[in-house]
């Protein structure tokens, strides 16, 4: 028995001994898959530190073709992305006849090459035509236009929104524009202080409630694209006057401004070589000339308000996009300097 129970205590001491083990080996098991699931945030904290906009398909300074969502339908955009990485940006707005396929600072102008060792990105929306890159009452009646353009909530609320989620400020840019685009180009400014610290108008309409404005405004609207101007906003309602830069010019105070409009003579960028041409020529005069008139009221009552602003009027030049390039040039060293790019 003696025996048997020595025998025994060495069976029942194995049996114990492998219980314990088994033990040992549950909480080592555990403790590693304690220790690899606090490791998984670990790994996947340069993941979660990466940008979480999206990568650009071209590299700094590139040229890119962005669809943008919007009230309207996707939005094309054309941007040449800033030098070195800046979140500054620089919106380009086209004028009465902007096309559907590229905005026309691209081709007409060398806009592209002026900036292009600047560390600021250029927006060049696509689309718009007759718009005056504003809110409409209502579709256009005249042209079977099926939407209502949305072109302020667009520039101000959408495209700003999209392009942050590629870097670009939501509150460090400027706005610039011709003709249709240079009145819009103060309107927006003048709008949205918090988001455009630089604003320039080339050949802009700032005085569009002067007597004969608005039926100039809508025959040229007539004419590209047939659209119609009551569609935009009623005669001098608060929608119209609201877009009329001689009336909120009270708003621009304190706001970095480039104005340029030149008086219709004839200059280097003039060489008609055919009676297209010619007549061309003569209606750039005529525009230019006209432009000329409302620039120096908008200056009188800027001058009455006491708001200063940079102005730029040769005698030479007349509305085409040769002397828009040359104005843009000049204003380059001021909307650099107010963005700080």
């Amino acid at each position: 028995m003696a025996v048997q129970g020595a025998s025994s205590c060495p069976q029942h001491g194995s049996v114990r001994l492998t219980t314990r083990a088994r033990v040992r080996r549950f909480w080592r098991r555990a403790l590693v898959t304690a220790l690899s699931v606090a490791a998984v945030p670990a790994l996947a904290g340069p993941a979660a530190a990466m940008p979480t906009h999206p990568v650009h398909r071209t590299p700094e300074g590139g040229f890119e073709e962005l669809y943008v969502p919007s009230s309207m339908g996707p939005i094309k955009v054309q941007v040449q992305w800033a030098r070195h990485g800046g979140n500054a940006a620089l919106y380009l707005l086209d004028g009465l006849r902007a096309r559907n396929d590229f905005n026309a600072w691209t081709f007409e102008t060398d806009a592209l090459k002026q900036f292009a060792e600047d560390n600021v990105t250029l927006v060049m929306p696509v689309g718009g035509q007759s718009s005056f890159y504003t809110d409409w009452r209502a579709p256009s009646s005249t042209n079977g236009q099926k939407l209502t353009y949305r072109w302020e909530t667009f520039l101000t609320e959408e495209l700003p929104a999209f392009l942050e989620g590629y870097g670009v400020s939501r509150t460090n840019n400027a706005v610039a524009g011709l003709s249709m685009g240079g009145s819009a180009a103060l309107a927006l400014a003048a709008y949205h202080r918090d988001q455009f610290k630089h604003a320039s108008s080339f050949s802009g309409y700032l005085n569009i409630s002067a007597p004969g404005m608005r039926e100039a405004i809508r025959i040229a609207m007539l004419d590209a694209g047939r659209f119609n101007v009551d569609s935009m906003a009623w005669p001098w309602s608060p929608q119209w006057l609201r877009m009329d830069p001689f009336v909120f010019a009270p708003q621009l105070r304190n706001l970095p401004l480039f104005i340029s409009a030149s008086w219709g003579v004839l200059g280097p960028h003039d060489n008609p070589d055919s009676a297209t041409g010619m007549f061309n020529t003569v209606n750039a005069v005529a525009l230019e000339s006209l432009s000329m008139v409302n620039t120096m009221s908008f200056m009188g009552r800027m001058e009455q308000l006491g708001i200063d602003a940079h102005y730029n009027l040769p005698v030479q030049g007349t509305h085409s996009w040769g002397y828009w390039q040359d104005q843009l040039a000049e204003a380059r060293p001021d909307i650099l300097a107010a963005l700080g790019a």
